[in-house]
Formats: structure tokens, C-alpha cells, sequence
């Protein structure tokens, strides 16, 4: 029986969008096997191009990573404004406001755990969007990066009334370190093995719990 050749590896991409093909088989390796899976070589394999054609559109292993850690910080981003559209729904300002907050924590604890390996390459490594240029990769449809989306539905509990002015400066790392801890305590910590109902639970109940001692 006849065996199937191997395609040999491309020297160039069709219609220029290698750059585009590199990140999209550097984030299926991230999704396999979180940041330490994107390898530049296995993604120019994937592209089905030669590992020296990747050097047109990064300099290195380090210029990939970071494209698609953006990339993943951009599905983070999407995933918490999916959260966001039925609180912003909502009639009552100060509801409203209170349920975006709890939005963007459960679309963060959500995507942790559905995108394990994205949420961990996305804060793998390097400086946050905080310090950071903005970069539109790293963003949602809103424009904003998870953290500044954070910052969106604290300004809104503000004009809402429902957190006082002065308790309002810094309280994006105070919500952010209590859910972020959470989240690893779930995908790689002692509740990684908890049963869905009891993560939920505590979850949920977190997120009461950062609205309150804001």
C-alpha cells in the first residue's frame, strides 16, 4: 500500500497572511499546552511553511510569544464582554452597575477555566497592559484590554453611586488579586478537582465578597 508523502514545508504563504497563520497555530499550541507549548518552530510547522520564513514577521521565539499572548488577552477581553452585555442590560443603575462588576469577575473565573492554557499564557511572562502600549490584539470589542474593562464597570458603580469616590483609586488590584487568585486556585491549585457546583459556589460567593470590601 502506497504511503502518503509529507508536504514539504513552504518558503512563502499565499495571499501574505503568514503573520496571521503563525499566530492562529500559536495559539492552538497555547490552548494544547499553555506558554510553554508555543515553540516557533512547531508553529512555522503547523503554518506549513519553512522555520525561517517566520522571521520576516518576528524577530524571534519572544516577538511570536507576545503576538499571541496579546491574542489571548483579546479572547479574555471578548469573553468578559459577553458577561457584560446582560448587566449593562439591566434598567436600574445601581443594579446594573453592581452586576457588571460581578460580570467581568465571572467572564474572568469563566474563561480560566474553559481556556486554561490561553489564561495562563495570556499572564504569562512580561509586562501587563497596565504599563504597557495599547494594542488593539489584547482588546474586545469595547477597545479595552480585561484590565481596563475592570476599571470600565468600577467607574460605573462610581457615577452609580453604589462606591464611593474616594474608595476608588487602586480598587482594580484589590478585585483583580482576589479573583485572579481564585482562579488559580481552580485550574492549578487545591480546587482543581472541586466538584462544578462547589467552583460556582465559591465563585460567586467571592464575588459578593470584593463588592462588599471595595
Amino acid at each position: 500500500m502506497a504511503t502518503a508523502r509529507r508536504p514539504k514545508p513552504r518558503a512563502t504563504y499565499h495571499h501574505g497572511d503568514l503573520r496571521a497563520a503563525l499566530v492562529e497555530a500559536g495559539l492552538a499550541l497555547a490552548r494544547e499546552g499553555g506558554p510553554q507549548a508555543v515553540v516557533l518552530r512547531e508553529a512555522t510547522r503547523r503554518a506549513g511553511v519553512a522555520p525561517n520564513a517566520a522571521y520576516r514577521h518576528f524577530s524571534g521565539h519572544q516577538a511570536l510569544f507576545e503576538a499571541v499572548r496579546a491574542a489571548s488577552l483579546g479572547a479574555l477581553a471578548r469573553a468578559i464582554e459577553a458577561e457584560l452585555r446582560l448587566a449593562e442590560a439591566l434598567p436600574d443603575p445601581a443594579e446594573r452597575a453592581r452586576a457588571m462588576l460581578a460580570a467581568v469577575g465571572r467572564g474572568y473565573l469563566g474563561f480560566a477555566q474553559a481556556e486554561t492554557g490561553w489564561f495562563l499564557t495570556a499572564f504569562s511572562s512580561g509586562a501587563f497592559d497596565v504599563q504597557t502600549p495599547a494594542d488593539p490584539a489584547r482588546t474586545g470589542a469595547k477597545g479595552l484590554n480585561p484590565f481596563e474593562l475592570l476599571g470600565h464597570a468600577l467607574d460605573t458603580m462610581v457615577r452609580a453611586g453604589v462606591l464611593p469616590a474616594d474608595r476608588r483609586p487602586g480598587a482594580e488590584f484589590l478585585a483583580w488579586s482576589s479573583v485572579h487568585g481564585m482562579a488559580l486556585l481552580i485550574i492549578d491549585g487545591p480546587l482543581r478537582r472541586a466538584a462544578p457546583a462547589l467552583r460556582k459556589a465559591l465563585g460567586a460567593r467571592l464575588l459578593r465578597m470584593v463588592e462588599n470590601g471595595l
